[in-house]
């Protein structure tokens, strides 16, 4: 690292690693066909926290299904805005849900369409044609909600640089505790995890294809923020309150 590079704000102490995780997500409302393909596929709602029996799937027994979707099982059905952090020491979750009604009450709805993809060897959804306005929301969302975010442990910060990141990467690492961000944003609704096997990728997406059909036949109106919490490291995130677009 060299010594210009950009620091850390300074938000203080550094996080409690054993401390609940918050992060602002874009998912579907309860009854929309994107919602429930999302859940069952992963074989979770993270609405109700209730465990769900996922589809059946050609070729793919139940065992392997489970493992492949396991770390996006833990995560929820969404697409990140705001990256999982764990709140400074004189933030509340109330004041965080208060704040993400205020954010959310100035939006604009807007539409967007997905399509499922191969995104370095995840099965995502991902936008059609990257959007404006979901590139603007993203980077609203990491700023604003940035002065809640408390300073990542060295380990935090290691472990997101073992996968080897680029200048910009290590940039947005520094500035914002998350390399993926800003110019780094890709919209995405994580599916399964990294597949090695082009085959079995192959006919995993077949199946996403055949499962999500319903989901992916219209386009989705991305019309309110969510705010999900993890209560500790082996916990899986849950949704916490969702705050519908009112601009």
């Amino acid at each position: 690292m060299t010594s210009n590079s950009p620091q850390f704000p300074a938000f203080g102490a550094a996080a409690n690693p054993d401390g609940p995780r918050y992060a602002i997500y874009f998912a579907p409302d309860n009854d929309t066909p994107l919602h429930r393909f999302g859940s069952t596929w992963l074989g979770r709602d993270a609405v109700s926290g209730a465990a769900l029996d996922q589809p059946g799937l050609d070729g793919i027994d139940a065992a392997r299904q489970a493992e492949l979707t396991a770390t996006a099982n833990n995560y929820g059905f969404h697409a990140t805005l705001k990256p999982p952090f764990h709140l400074r020491g004189d933030n509340t979750a109330e004041q965080l849900l208060d704040e993400a009604a205020t954010f959310a009450a100035a939006r604009t709805p807007f539409q967007i369409q997905l399509v499922a993809r191969d995104l370095s060897g995840f099965l995502a959804l991902m936008q059609k044609e990257s959007k404006a306005e979901m590139r603007e929301l993203a980077a609203d969302c990491v700023r604003h909600f940035d002065p809640f975010r408390a300073f990542p442990g060295e380990a935090e910060l290691e472990k997101r640089r073992a996968s080897g990141l680029s200048a910009q990467q290590e940039e947005m690492l520094q500035r914002w505790g998350y390399p993926y961000v800003m110019g780094e944003f890709r919209f995405h609704m994580t599916l399964s995890k990294r597949i090695k096997e082009d085959s079995e990728r192959d006919a995993l997406m077949q199946e996403i294809l055949k499962h999500g059909a319903e989901a992916l036949a219209t386009p989705v109106t991305v019309d309110a923020i969510s705010v999900f919490r993890q209560e500790n490291k082996k916990a899986p995130f849950t949704r916490l309150g969702r705050f519908a677009f009112a601009g």
